[in-house]
């Protein structure tokens, strides 16, 4: 049933959030959208604004706030409040919230009880162990590498680590290095490293394949080409300064990130593939997910290796995520035609059977500007640091943003407004410029023509965003 003037509230700080709050803006049905914590590009959407200012950071905060205002339903977007059980806070309160309870949360909070949960009901995982202990890492390490010769190994950080815990390895010395800096020192993720999962390395394509769930429905999304290596992989004089900048004695590690862009639709994401993906992985997941009793109402995002063999395509989980991406969700939500609050309340009334999503199919091509290294100290005494992902600058201005093309959508990642009305860098990832298209290749010139219009000191983007589909 819909509510007209519906008032929004979307958990979020970054890029993400502002793709959600544009899509809920975009409904007739809603009033106004407040975004939580927000940044300085959630009050320029229309009918959007920060909720007070960027002050609502904390759970209890956010639940104050959605009682004042009479917020109708509230819409999370990052893993970590969910993993900290801001569904169940709201739930029992009995305010209306899209997003896992904190139980299945875990999905995405201990890759290792994960792995453990998709083996047991059969859903393809690649071989891996599981370890609490850096010296018996090590010596599966140093054991595989001598009954494997030629293959490689990836090591995750069981916990959450923003999208950067999962490392693939080139060589035993690289492995056991990346087990040594997770568990041991300096520890660079921090306790999401206490655990870690080691699996071996599959050669094919990776696939981050989303889907919304109801509670007893399922429905698969678009989906979208995504770029998480923080640098072209011609960059290599690049990467090796990043790496000895930052202490990594692997100078040829080409580093993971949260995303440096993407595009949608997916280039090689067919019908035939979908539905594999569907009754092999995402309903078998969900369907345990509910009879273990655990509440899911919200996005789900599989991130998948495609391994073909024989010209048959297999799919294997490389890890679940409870909730949209960023940035593929700046590349999809633009895409969808389909009401944003009305697929939301569908969701909490389970009643996605009822609903039929439609899309642009227009190509939306994404592509993030972050925070690199900067050359010259920015003031005396001042380090030189690697850049995103690793050791940034932030609080630098913002030029050029008035330059962009009306139609080229700029979702704010990582910013926020100064005492002159003037926008700051706050984050690694700064802004994320979307282009339409009516082909891959009208949406990328576009994309690329207009990002070249925004500066700030020591901005980057990887300048092969969707070239390698052409």
């Amino acid at each position: 049933m819909q509510m007209a003037g519906a008032r929004i509230l979307v958990v979020d700080a970054g890029g993400r959030g502002n793709a959600i709050a544009h899509a809920f803006a975009r409904s007739p049905s809603v009033e106004r959208v407040f975004v939580a914590p927000g940044n300085a590009g959630s009050s320029l959407l229309q009918k959007c604004s920060q909720a007070d200012g960027s002050q609502i950071r904390g759970i209890d905060e956010m639940l104050s706030f959605a009682e004042r205002n009479r917020i109708d339903l509230t819409f999370v977007g990052p893993e970590g409040y969910l993993s900290a059980g801001i569904v169940d806070a709201f739930e029992e309160r009995g305010l209306a919230i899209v997003g896992p309870e904190r139980r299945a949360a875990l999905l995405e909070g201990s890759k290792c009880w994960t792995k453990d949960l998709l083996r047991e009901i059969g859903v393809p995982v690649p071989p891996y162990r599981n370890f609490d202990d850096p010296d018996e890492a090590k010596e599966f390490v140093n054991q595989f590498y001598d009954s494997h010769p030629g293959e490689n190994l990836v090591v995750k950080a069981d916990g959450l680590a923003a999208g950067k815990g999962s490392v693939v390895c080139s060589s035993r010395e690289e492995a056991l290095s990346t087990v040594k800096r997770i568990m041991v020192d300096p520890r660079i993720f921090g306790d999401a490293g206490n655990k870690i999962e080691i699996e071996r390395r599959l050669e094919g394509r990776e696939l981050m394949f989303f889907a919304i769930a109801d509670g007893k429905n399922i429905l698969p999304l678009e989906s979208a080409m995504d770029y998480k290596q923080a640098f072209a992989p011609d960059e290599t004089a690049a990467i090796r300064l990043f790496n000895r900048l930052s202490g990594n004695p692997n100078l040829d590690n080409n580093p993971n990130t949260g995303g440096m862009g993407g595009f949608s639709p997916h280039p090689w994401l067919d019908d035939d593939l979908r539905d594999v993906i569907m009754s092999r992985i995402a309903r078998p997941t969900m369907r345990r997910v509910y009879d273990m009793g655990l509440r899911y109402r919200g996005f789900i995002y599989f991130g998948l290796m495609i391994v073909e063999r024989d010209g048959v395509r297999e799919p294997y989980v490389l890890e679940i995520n409870v909730r949209l991406g960023d940035p593929e969700a700046e590349v999809i939500l633009p895409r969808l035609r389909t009401d944003m609050y009305e697929l939301s309340r569908a969701v909490l009334d389970q009643s996605l059977n009822e609903i039929e999503l439609e899309w642009s199919p227009e190509y939306h091509l994404g592509v993030c500007a972050v925070s690199g290294r900067v050359v010259k100290p920015l003031s005396s005494g001042s380090e030189e640091r690697p850049g995103y992902p690793g050791a940034h600058y932030t609080n630098i201005p913002i030029r050029g943003l008035d330059t962009v093309d009306p139609d080229v959508l700029v979702y704010h990642n990582g910013t926020a407004f100064g005492d002159s009305g003037k926008i700051y860098t706050t984050g690694g990832r700064v802004l994320t410029l979307v282009a339409k298209g009516a082909s891959l290749s009208e949406a990328r010139s576009k994309a690329y023509d207009n990002i070249k219009r925004i500066r700030f000191n020591g901005m980057r983007y990887r300048r092969d965003i969707g070239l390698d589909y052409l």
